[in-house]
């Protein structure tokens, strides 16, 4: 894996630097086999689909919006299969994302079968293959030269070798003083997982961008706000996506901002909205934007998202 020159970025708003310095993004990149459905699914027959095979992977996603949203120096480190190497380092790069791939000889890219219903809601099928076989060989302290942040995709912490690799970057990222954020990535897997075991594998990050699901499930509150006031008392800064209700931003328990969605004409699929949100959101912090500047900025992505098939952004 190539290696980026220079030291960190000077702390900027929220902790977070605004001049020089790129974005490393650890996390998973897959193939996802997009099936959208307009009739329910009839068990025990066919139902009539339209199917696409599109990159995606919620941190390479995520990067790839943060390369659209302007972000400059976005890389992502992630394990792919030999059978579709050479085809997701080439997307990756020309959708302006530095490819930092570890190639599986051992195991499959992973692949999500994604189900879009005629309301675009999505329900994914996971084979994770070499995702969560990252390992902690595969990481180097080296690749944070040069990044003023580090973002990691949490499906890495739902089994222990890929948690481990994760917890080594986020712990060199603290000592390094280069602040560090996550997205818990699936409520589905975060309830297998288990709550006390997530929060604790991701104490220092200093930001937590959960949807609404994820929040309850990570305090146990029904409420969106107040699951984000309880969890900026963990986290200094947490910003709770809501769907078409936009977002909430949240630091030292209260409630700070509410920031409300961008308007979508015609919504197909809503794979990989949260990613489009996250990678616009950073993007715009690093670029020096308050928090509810970025979240506005994050919105956008996100509806841009949900109006394009697949979880990366579109021509």
């Amino acid at each position: 894996m190539g290696h980026g020159a220079g030291g960190t970025a000077g702390a900027g708003l929220g902790g977070i630097p605004v001049t020089g310095g790129g974005l490393l993004v650890v996390g998973d990149v897959v193939t996802d086999v997009v099936a959208r459905h307009v009739s329910p699914l009839v068990h025990g027959t066919d139902t009539a689909a339209r199917i696409s095979t599109l990159p995606g992977g919620a941190g390479a996603n995520a990067a790839c919006w943060a390369a659209r949203s302007g972000c400059r120096d976005v890389r992502l480190v992630a394990r792919v299969g030999a059978d579709s190497a050479a085809w997701h380092e080439d997307v990756l790069r020309r959708a302006g994302v530095r490819p930092l791939l570890v190639v599986d000889d051992g195991a499959p890219t992973a692949t999500v079968v994604a189900l879009v219903d005629s309301a675009a809601e999505r329900t994914f099928l996971t084979d994770s293959g070499a995702v969560l076989r990252l390992c902690p060989a595969d990481w180097s302290p080296s690749l944070l030269d040069g990044i003023a942040h580090l973002h990691l995709s949490g499906y890495l912490l739902f089994a222990a070798t890929s948690r481990a690799t994760a917890l080594l970057a986020l712990r060199e990222a603290r000592r390094r003083n280069i602040p560090a954020s996550v997205d818990p990535a699936s409520a589905g897997f975060l309830a297998g997982l288990g709550v006390d075991t997530f929060l604790t594998a991701v104490e220092g990050a200093e930001l937590l961008l959960p949807n609404a699901d994820e929040a309850r499930l990570l305090t146990g509150l029904p409420e969106p706000a107040d699951a984000a006031a309880k969890l900026s008392l963990m986290f200094p800064r947490v910003v709770v996506t809501l769907g078409e209700e936009g977002t909430l931003l949240a630091a030292g328990g209260t409630v700070t901002g509410r920031v409300p969605a961008v308007p979508v004409r015609a919504a197909v699929d809503s794979t990989g909205a949260g990613d489009a949100f996250t990678g616009g959101f950073l993007a715009a912090r690093l670029a020096g934007a308050d928090e509810a500047t970025a979240a506005a900025a994050g919105c956008r992505s996100g509806a841009e998202a949900v109006a394009t098939v697949g979880g990366r952004p579109g021509g």
